[in-house]
C-alpha cells in the first residue's frame, strides 16, 4: 500500500514529554486510539496505587500488556491447532463418504 494512503497521528502515552508520531492506514486508527487509552488508563490507575516513578509504572504496564499478549497468542494457537485437526478429520470423513 502506498504511503499516500496513510494518515499521521500522534499518540500520547503516560506523561512522556513528546507524543509518538505514527503513519498508519486510516482504518487502523480506532485500534491505535483504543490502545493509547488502555495504556493511559492503566498507567493512571497504577500511578495512584504504587509509590513508584512514572517510568517504573510504565514498565509495569508494558509487562502487563506483554503478558496478556502471550496468553492470547497461546490461546489462539490452541484454537488454530484444534481447527486444523478438525479440518483433517472432516476431510477424512468426506473422502470416506465419496468412495
Amino acid at each position: 500500500m502506498a504511503d499516500n494512503n496513510k494518515v499521521k497521528i500522534w499518540i500520547q502515552l503516560a506523561d512522556a514529554e513528546n507524543p509518538i508520531a505514527l503513519s498508519i492506514n486510516p482504518e487502523e486508527e480506532e485500534n491505535y486510539r483504543k490502545a493509547e487509552e488502555l495504556v493511559n488508563t492503566l498507567w493512571k490507575k497504577w500511578m495512584n496505587r504504587f509509590n513508584a516513578t512514572s517510568a517504573d509504572v510504565l514498565a509495569r504496564v508494558a509487562f502487563q500488556f506483554a503478558r496478556l499478549y502471550l496468553e492470547a497468542y497461546g490461546e489462539n494457537r490452541q484454537v488454530n491447532d484444534f481447527l486444523t485437526d478438525l479440518n483433517k478429520q472432516l476431510d477424512a470423513l468426506n473422502t470416506e463418504v465419496s468412495e
